[in-house]
């Protein structure tokens, strides 16, 4: 979606977490939450956004670049 701002990314993650709250409790919720951020990083990792191999490698204190 071109020209989405983050705001409505935001606004529309917050709606799918209250959801999930509502319906699943709060352990729900942070499953939601935690494959939600998963995808992402996955879909980031897919599109070269992000360069898993350096995060990892940053993540162990390792120099990186």
């Amino acid at each position: 979606m071109i020209g989405t701002s983050a705001t409505v990314w935001g606004a529309a993650a917050g709606a799918l977490l209250a959801f999930a709250a509502l319906t699943f409790g709060f352990w729900g919720m942070v499953l939601v939450a935690v494959l939600a951020a998963v995808g992402a990083l996955v879909g980031a990792a897919v599109s070269g956004r992000i360069n898993l191999r350096a995060a990892v490698d940053a993540a162990r204190g390792r120099r990186v670049g």
